[in-house]
């Protein structure tokens, strides 16, 4: 009886040698998956990785590249069907997590990316911004999602070149909005799969200092990329409004206006307005594109 051969990943995980206790943990975990042909590649983002498992490739970047570029880097030089990017915090729990992942995308062509469920280790707490869905209270709810959460994602790898992989100059956060919506606008879709548990640490994405700057300026390159022009100002109305709402600290206050700024007087990159028929697609899966 013939067996058929294992699904093929490549996982890209990038270092900058700050986590020396995380990162030998999430190659570990990542090197024991079983049920799949998995290559890996460390991308040492303005360093020389240090704590690499021998036969494991690295590339090294003179500097500091970005969260997103980085990825895209690690994803040229690592073979696979399927793309894994894996924060070097995480921690795979089990040994079938990337099986599992694979199997959903191989079962179904249109799957341009498949989503774990995130839980901080301690606590089991899967935070809200883990959720890719508007209605995050029930975070074991399965089903198609529009956005992903991008530090732990399982991308097609054909979808993932067709788009044009990550937004490189984004350099932190808003990435994972940007890949899915263009993922979608592609003819893809994406599922969130809570079946499937990844560790990640519930830390604060403000821990960052630029984090209220970069988090505005993209969020306007964000819409700017990929919208039609009627629904920018949507957009960004609706974005605005939440984030005055959500301020808790008034020093956030200046790199948020500047962040907004940068975003509007600087190039976004490459535009490419969804269609019509994607943004329909988006509205009818929970999501319309302007929150």
């Amino acid at each position: 009886m013939s067996t058929s051969a294992p699904l093929s990943v490549g996982a890209v995980v990038l270092t900058m040698n700050d986590r020396p206790v995380e990162f030998p943990r999430a190659l570990a975990c990542l090197l024991a998956q079983e049920g799949v042909d998995l290559d890996v590649v460390v991308v040492g983002n303005g360093c020389v990785p240090d704590q690499v498992p021998e036969g494991v490739r690295t590339v090294v970047l003179p500097e500091n590249v970005g969260i997103p570029e980085g990825r895209n880097v690690g994803a040229a030089h690592v073979r696979g069907e399927f793309l894994f990017f894996f924060d070097n915090d995480a921690h795979l729990p089990g040994r079938d997590e990337l099986a599992g992942l694979a199997a959903e995308l191989d079962a179904d062509p249109g799957l341009a990316y498949v989503q774990p469920r995130i839980a901080d280790p301690d606590t089991g707490v899967t935070l809200r911004r883990w959720v890719p869905r508007l209605r995050a209270g029930d975070p074991a709810r399965p089903g198609t999602v529009t956005v992903m959460a991008e530090g732990v994602v399982m991308i097609r790898r054909t979808a993932f070149e067709a788009v044009g992989g990550w937004p490189g100059h984004f350099f932190l956060f808003h990435e994972g909005i940007d890949l899915s919506w263009r993922l979608w606008n592609h003819g893809g879709t994406g599922r969130y799969v809570p079946d499937v548990i990844v560790h990640h640490p519930a830390t604060d994405p403000s821990r960052h200092t630029l984090f209220h700057h970069l988090n505005t300026r993209n969020r306007v390159w964000l819409a700017r990329r990929n919208l039609p022009l009627p629904l920018i100002p949507l957009h960004l109305a609706a974005f605005s409004v939440l984030t005055l709402f959500r301020l808790r600290d008034r020093r956030a206050l200046s790199p948020t206006l500047s962040g907004f700024r940068e975003g509007l007087r600087t190039s976004c990159g490459a535009r490419n307005p969804m269609r019509w028929t994607t943004i329909t697609r988006l509205t009818l899966a929970g999501r319309p594109p302007i929150i």
